[in-house]
């Protein structure tokens, strides 16, 4: 890979380095393919349509957002319209992405259409936590020949409303095509199988889907919870990044182990810099991120806030050798809790047009400094932006993004508790108010106990019945599906007399023959 070229290691150690990404992603090298850069939904949107309506064999199309919107309904025409031409056409959605967006009748008029729709992982009564894991990845394949990978949902935020002065949602997004596509449906695959019957992933691919398109090698990270694979490359590209680290996020809420290797790179001459928006669809979580500025600040990285209505992208180049796009924010919730797919390119063209296109981006955001006695957080060059452009608050979050900013809340209070690392004064304001909450929850308990026992009597009853109703299920499945009898371990095995053994002659056996004559009477 060029990333690792450029830092010098070859021979052996160049292949060593290589496993080392494709064990860490999770996913092999493709080369072969070819890769279209798409910026903002005036130039995703319209790709994706034409795919659409080319389609001959199937379409697998997976969203965390998919909004009852004029969007929303100009891609259900057009699936419908090709599921009634004999196409398979499959849709798998998110349940917490689309509650609140896109109604019952929404579905099931797909549904009539012959559209094969499946939801991801709904609200069950017997699994209370198990809706913190969402389906966030945003993927089209078509034929098993043309693919796409962004971080757009579908809705008209992503439009923005000219006519009032609202600009478009900020995002970026890949056309793939050539072998890695296979993977994009091995992808879709795995999310579509956790609902329902797994798919027919021969079906799904063309007899030209492993031909070569082009020159491009990439990877297809495609995330699941806990696998942090992601994370792992995350953090290999801070450590091998030479020059430059470009980064770009929507939800920025940095681990730990994160920021040290942004900061150990900035501090070995590697010019990191990272763009988040200004305004965000969620204003509660806004200071969360910003009070992760302070580390990254000092440590000498350049920190740019968006000005425009809302930067969604999710994206990072290093070196102008390698660049990533997809749907991973760099978070915990991200890396950890949800299933996500980016495309990691190692390519130095496509890097360079990444580059540009960041440099565009900076011409429309303000940087942020540290200055003052105190060290105050002062925006540098600020440029007030007109109400119209300002961002406005969304009517309903993603979890991800509340889940990334419990654990940022909840990193900080244990250190604070725990004293396990040293804390900035940035985080004053979050210990403040972690304070202030138990001091009044005790003070409920005191002067209402009744309006602190229900609560929690409620919540206790709701866990008991959860866990009996699960056991009743698995005891069901048991007694429906009896499992077939197991192999009895070695360990289990009766003990067999010697007399009875069956003794094996071996080749080691000569070497102890003085020994075996000994025991002989």
């Amino acid at each position: 890979m060029a990333i690792v070229k450029s830092t010098g290691i070859s021979g052996p150690q160049r292949g060593l380095a290589e496993q080392v990404f494709s064990r860490a992603a999770g996913a092999p090298l493709v080369p072969g393919n070819a890769v279209n850069l798409l910026r903002d939904a005036r130039e995703n949107y319209p790709a994706w349509l034409s795919a659409i309506h080319l389609a001959r064999h199937s379409i697998l199309f997976e969203n965390y957002i998919i909004e009852d919107d004029d969007v929303g309904r100009s891609f259900a025409r057009a699936l419908e319209a090709r599921a009634r031409d004999g196409v398979r056409v499959r849709v798998l959605y998110d349940w917490l992405g689309c509650q609140g967006n896109a109604s019952r009748s929404f579905w099931l008029k797909l549904r009539d259409a012959g559209v094969e729709v499946r939801c991801f992982n709904p609200f069950q009564f017997d699994r209370p936590l198990a809706w913190l894991g969402r389906n966030h990845r945003k993927t089209l394949t078509v034929d098993g020949e043309v693919g796409f990978v962004s971080g757009l949902c579908v809705s008209h935020k992503w439009l923005g409303v000219p006519e009032k002065g609202v600009a478009p949602w900020r995002d970026t997004g890949l056309e793939i095509r050539g072998p890695a596509v296979a993977d994009l449906v091995r992808a879709f695959a795995q999310g579509w199988g956790t609902v329902g019957p797994a798919l027919d992933e021969e079906a799904c691919l063309s007899d030209r889907a492993p031909a070569e398109l082009g020159d491009v090698a990439l990877r297809v990270v495609a995330g699941v919870p806990w696998s942090a694979g992601l994370f792992r490359v995350d953090q290999l590209i801070a450590s091998l990044a030479r020059k430059r680290l470009w980064l770009t996020d929507a939800y920025f809420v940095g681990t730990a182990a994160y920021v040290q290797a942004l900061r150990a790179a900035s501090r070995d001459g590697v010019d990191v810099r990272l763009l988040v928006p200004g305004s965000s669809d969620i204003p509660a979580l806004r200071p969360l991120t910003q009070a992760g500025y302070r580390p990254l600040l000092e440590a000498g990285i350049r920190v740019y806030e968006w000005n425009g209505t809302m930067l969604h992208a999710k994206t990072a180049v290093a070196d102008g050798l390698w660049a990533r796009v997809g749907s991973s924010n760099l978070n915990p919730a991200s890396w950890l809790g949800n299933s996500e797919i980016d495309v990691a390119v190692e390519d130095p063209h496509f890097a360079r047009q990444m580059e540009s296109m960041y440099m565009q981006d900076l011409e429309h955001a303000t940087q942020v400094v540290l200055g003052g006695r105190d060290r105050r957080l002062v925006p540098a060059n600020p440029r007030p932006l007109p109400r119209s452009r300002r961002g406005a608050s969304g009517q309903r979050g993603s979890v991800s993004r509340a889940a990334a900013g419990a654990m940022r809340l909840g990193n900080t209070v244990g250190a604070a508790v725990s004293n396990h690392r040293e804390l900035g004064r940035t985080e004053s304001k979050v210990v403040f108010i972690a304070g202030v909450v138990p001091l009044l929850f005790a003070g409920a308990a005191l002067w209402w106990p009744q309006a602190v026992a229900v609560p929690v009597a409620a919540l206790c009853a709701w866990a008991g019945v959860a866990l009996w109703s699960r056991a009743l299920r698995l005891r069901r499945q048991e007694a429906e599906h009896p499992e077939e009898p197991r192999p009895v371990a070695e360990a289990e095995l009766p003990p067999v007399p010697e007399a009875q053994a069956p003794r094996l002659l071996t080749e080691a056996e000569p070497r102890n023959a003085p020994e075996a004559e000994r025991r002989q009477p």
